[in-house]
């Protein structure tokens, strides 16, 4: 069973960061292009950031362009979200999103992280 836990989670003032952690056990690390998604209260949920197998492609939403930074270390299993020159906006549930195109696809979801941004 794959099994994904985020972690790095909390309240930050603006204008600070913060580093978001997914843990991923079960399965294949390398087979999987890793995403990072957050859901607003109200909102539906949105992609923020993705990474492909070997970390040699990234995205991000325009809203979080030059201020949030996707990566990954295969060896540990990990993938990172690390988010600087946070705004209220950015508050929100964060969650981890594990996508397989090989051998079938397959979508795996952490149990989300709060990231509140607020003086």
């Amino acid at each position: 069973q794959v099994q994904l836990v985020e972690s790095g989670g909390g309240l930050v003032q603006p204008g600070g960061s913060l580093r978001l952690s997914c843990a991923v056990s079960g399965s294949i690390f390398s087979w999987y292009a890793m995403n990072w998604y957050r859901q607003a209260p109200g909102k539906q949920r949105e992609l923020v950031a993705g990474i492909s197998r070997t970390g040699g492609s990234t995205n991000y939403a325009d809203s979080v362009v030059g201020r949030f930074t996707i990566s990954r270390d295969n060896a540990k299993n990990t993938v990172y979200l690390q988010m600087n020159s946070l705004t209220p906006e950015d508050t929100a549930v964060y969650y981890c999103n594990a996508h397989r195109t090989l051998s079938g696809i397959a979508d795996y979801w952490g149990q989300g992280t709060q990231v509140t941004v607020s003086s």
